[in-house]
């Protein structure tokens, strides 16, 4: 008997080590993904980039076992006989010219999935009119291995949502981006994104989140939530009672994974060593041989759903920026910029990334070029914030003893047709309009210097980071810096940017 207890013992050894060995060399795979709206025939492709319509299909084609999907909405399936949709009016010869039958092909390799008993989990926020959360309610409908939550961050927050878009597959493969579960996103949206198959380690790590914020959906809100007055931010809201923005004497035990306990810290407290991965990834979209191992990392928002030694998202595009090289140039990619908050009751003045801009260009010299989107629901005041960063480049060179070199340089992103976007037929009238509601707009969120990449899901506007549910992957890989850069560029250098012109000087002179 004690023989056999020897034996078992020592195969079961043997198992562990062999799954330790096998997890460890397992061939970690990156991808840059993007969408590419129709009819933008000047955009230079930038190659072995693939699309988000393959690799959504991919990800649902693949799962065998589990399937975990967060997204803001769902319209993957159009709906242009829907008098009440963007969509509405537009013909079938439309709806094929759009490409909107992407979306109806990844919602049948999410069907077939479902059917193949994948233990799936959907995760949204309530959703866009008229179809909310039709589609994940549906899937979920009937099937017990699929399960469909809807989780309002309001209720804990005070605003905010859903927001992330991940798709994580057999624990293993990984999307995180900025397209959501829609065929616009496919399509008619300009998008970017990174997908990681085979990363085991990875996709561990932001199931982690994924599980957080499945919780808290099925919380007590009243019971775990305070009003406080926010120091740092200057504002009295709502928040998690485990949040640092809570006085320490009063803070609750968080009920979340491991979640980060600074028991003395009023605010957020930002990590001197945040965590980083060290591991090789292979690229074989943009070829890189010699498979170094690179430094990895993982960002989440709000900071009340971090864990471990993750940083906060913020932290992260603020790293990033300043991790450019001396006259070195930083890209930041975004649909909205705001330098203050959105949706709260009271106003947050929010200079974050403002601030690291202009640190870099005047201490680095660094160039820093900003792309944002105008488009129909482009945000009043974006201009006078943009104008403002701009001034830096005056204030660069305005000491007659200590000059800087550096540059920022904004533009706009113009997807043509954004001003024609809307249902065909209004009230049984033609509208004139040549799109769907809420497309022709560029809505990647991404930075990149020299030598860090930062993919994520976030706005560039202080509720993302503080109140809205964010995941960014961010990279230290020569190669997807690299290839990261070359989509920029090729958006920037394209006809369809338009120029942010400065704020004319005001000249004050002293008697």
């Amino acid at each position: 008997m004690k023989g056999i207890t020897v034996a078992v013992l020592s195969l079961l050894l043997i198992a562990i080590n062999t799954l330790s060995l096998t997890e460890s060399k397992s061939e970690c795979k990156a991808w840059l993904v993007q969408s590419i709206p129709t009819d933008m025939p000047h955009l230079s492709l930038v190659p072995g980039v693939l699309s988000t319509a393959d690799v959504f299909r991919w990800l649902a084609g693949n799962s065998s076992q589990k399937l975990d999907i967060l997204a803001q909405y769902w319209q993957l399936v159009a709906e242009p006989d829907d008098p009440r949709s963007g969509d509405y009016g537009y013909s079938k010869d439309d709806m094929k010219r759009f490409g909107a039958n992407e979306g109806f092909r990844v919602y049948k390799a999410l069907e077939n999935a479902a059917d193949r008993n994948v233990s799936i989990r959907f995760l949204q926020h309530s959703g866009v009119y008229p179809d909310y959360t039709a589609e994940p309610s549906k899937l979920a409908s009937g099937r017990p291995n699929v399960k469909n939550v809807t989780l309002l961050l309001s209720e804990w927050w005070g605003s905010g949502i859903v927001h992330a878009k991940v798709w994580i597959s057999n624990r293993r493969d990984i999307y995180i981006g900025s397209a959501n579960n829609d065929w616009k996103s496919l399509t008619q949206v300009k998008e970017v994104g990174i997908y990681l198959a085979g990363c085991p380690g990875i996709a561990r790590k932001v199931e982690i989140y994924y599980d957080n914020l499945w919780k808290l959906a099925f919380l007590n809100v009243s019971a775990y939530t305070r009003t406080i007055w926010d120091l740092q931010w200057q504002i009295t809201r709502k928040v998690p009672c485990w949040s640092h923005f809570v006085h320490p004497k009063e803070r609750c035990r968080s009920p979340l994974h491991s979640y980060v306990e600074v028991p003395n810290v009023a605010g957020y407290p930002e990590l001197s060593d945040p965590y980083m991965f060290q591991m090789p990834i292979q690229t074989p979209g943009h070829n890189d041989p010699t498979l170094q191992p690179q430094s990895n990392y993982l960002s989440f928002a709000p900071p009340e759903l971090l864990f471990g030694k993750y940083q906060a998202d913020e932290q992260a595009w603020v790293d990033t920026i300043k991790s450019v090289g001396v006259g070195a140039t930083v890209r930041i990619n975004t649909m909205d910029w705001l330098g203050q908050s959105q949706y709260t009751a009271q106003t947050v003045y929010w200079s974050s990334l403002s601030s690291a801009i202009s640190e870099v260009l005047f201490s680095k010299h660094a160039t820093v070029k900003i792309l944002v989107a105008h488009w129909t629901h482009y945000i009043n005041g974006t201009d006078q914030y943009l104008k403002s960063l701009l001034y830096s480049n005056a204030l660069c060179s305005s000491s007659e003893y200590n000059k800087c070199s550096g540059q920022i340089e904004i533009r706009y992103y113009v997807v043509p047709g954004f001003n024609l976007t809307g249902p065909a037929i209004l009230n049984g009238t033609q509208t004139g309009n040549m799109y769907p509601s809420y497309t022709r707009v560029n809505h990647g969120k991404y930075a990149v210097s020299d030598v860090r990449a930062h993919i994520g899901t976030s706005n560039l506007v202080w509720d993302y980071f503080y109140t809205t549910a964010g995941v960014s992957f961010g990279t230290y890989h020569p190669a997807i810096v690299s290839q990261l850069q070359k989509v920029f560029d090729a958006d920037w250098n394209s006809p369809y940017t338009v120029p942010v012109e400065p704020l004319e000087e005001v000249h004050v002179f002293s008697s």
